[in-house]
């Protein structure tokens, strides 16, 4: 399995290419088909849930984490090593492209991601342009963990990430996390102009960002949508669609899976598949048999056991599980996921137990 672009191929070391990961079984799941084993990863599996994951955290700023090579492969192996999941996904933040590319953004504990100046105006827009294409000497950092992290995984794929234009255009134009993105919705219907020139900075920096990691060894590319559960579906495939469908095109063109995923976006799964996605990440809010059916039956699933119940009785917890995987069943493919990310307060050895049980069922 192996994709151009541009008339280049992946390398032959690729783990597509060379064969370590092209039968796994997420990359079969992604396929559309059925493996031996029902594969199981978790969105944020590398994070503070992990005792191990704090220690070589400690003291070391968020993007400082993301951008240290040998870092931040260590903490995308740990979740592999402890859980035996069947994916990694590279330890990274959907601002860390902003970063790169010379933006002015910092995670504050307890917050999140701020910008030192909300995007809001044309000139505004044109000063990111000034700041020139993400290249591959600023790329550097991710290509060099991801290689790190791949060459460690063997036969397991590693799963790529990055944000949708949309939420990355939301946080710079809100200048941090919003409730319900007022400035972005309204900018894109006030100065349609230069919404539309936003997104396309967007479209291409979280581009460059995840194809530096598929080009790397990443078996598969997921978009991450953490704010379109905000738009309507008018909006969305006006304003937003357009911009994803060409992350997602150049993610398939290298012939790797493209997964899709939103957060309270059950109303935009359709045009979030159309957007150019080979597999739809659902969330907890819609049972993955009526995701399935406004999906036509065809299209492959990720997700979605709600992460609430991770604190919940074992009993209760496990009969979610199966009612998940059996609920999945309805798709041509699935792949066991959270409907969102781990909560940090998340009991490590709880998500061992569901790894076992889903390659159980």
């Amino acid at each position: 399995m192996s994709g151009t672009i541009g008339g280049v191929s992946l390398s032959t070391h690729h783990p597509l290419v060379d064969g370590r990961t092209t039968e796994s079984p997420l990359v079969t799941a992604y396929s559309g088909r059925r493996p031996e084993r029902l594969p199981v990863w978790f969105m944020r599996q590398a994070g503070r849930s992990l005792p191990e994951y704090r220690e070589v955290r400690a003291g070391v700023p968020m993007l400082d984490s993301c951008l240290d090579p040998d870092l931040a492969a260590e903490i995308t192996l740990q979740p592999v090593r402890r859980h035996g999941v069947d994916a990694a996904v590279f330890f990274s933040d959907i601002v860390v492209p902003l970063r790169l590319v010379g933006v002015d953004v910092e995670i504050r504990p307890g917050v999140g991601p701020v910008m030192g100046t909300p995007v809001r105006t044309a000139d505004d827009v044109a000063r990111l342009r000034d700041l020139g294409p993400l290249t591959p000497e600023r790329l550097a950092p991710v290509t060099a963990g991801v290689e790190r992290t791949v060459a460690a995984l063997g036969a397991t794929p590693l799963v790529g990430f990055a944000g949708a234009p949309f939420t990355l255009a939301a946080y710079l134009v809100e200048g941090g996390p919003s409730r319900d993105h007022l400035a972005a919705r309204r900018l894109m219907h006030a100065d349609p102009a230069t919404w539309s020139a936003l997104m396309a900075w967007t479209a291409e920096v979280t581009g460059a960002f995840l194809e530096a990691q598929i080009r790397a060894g990443a078996s598969a590319g997921q978009l991450f949508d953490s704010w379109a559960g905000a738009l309507s579906l008018a909006d969305y495939a006006a304003h937003c669609a357009p911009a994803s469908s060409q992350v997602l095109a150049l993610v398939r063109s290298l012939g790797v899976p493209a997964v899709h995923f939103g957060v309270a976006t059950g109303e935009l799964l359709v045009a979030m598949r159309d957007a150019g996605a080979d597999v739809m990440g659902v969330d907890y809010r819609v049972p993955l048999d009526e995701a399935s059916r406004r999906l036509g039956g065809a299209t492959p699933l990720q997700g979605n056991v709600d992460p609430a119940l991770l604190g919940a009785p074992w009993d209760v917890l496990e009969a979610h599980v199966r009612d998940v995987v059996e609920r999945g069943r309805s798709a041509p493919g699935h792949v066991v996921n959270l409907g969102h990310g781990v909560p940090p307060e998340t009991d490590p050895t709880v998500l061992t137990r569901v790894v076992e049980l889903v390659h159980s069922l």
